[in-house]
């Protein structure tokens, strides 16, 4: 089963990315490299909750 994920930058703390996962083939949470807009620069994206 997909799961729908938001992704929130570690700096800012701000929600940019929406994602699906799947749950079962991924267990772990999501943890990507992404361009932050607020920021201005490539961050670390963690899932959230």
């Amino acid at each position: 089963m997909r799961e729908k994920v938001i992704l929130i930058c570690e700096n800012c703390l701000s929600r940019n990315y929406t994602y699906d996962r799947d749950k079962i083939a991924n267990p772990k949470r999501m943890v990507l490299r992404k361009y932050c807009k607020v920021c201005n620069k490539h961050t670390v994206h963690k899932e959230t909750k």
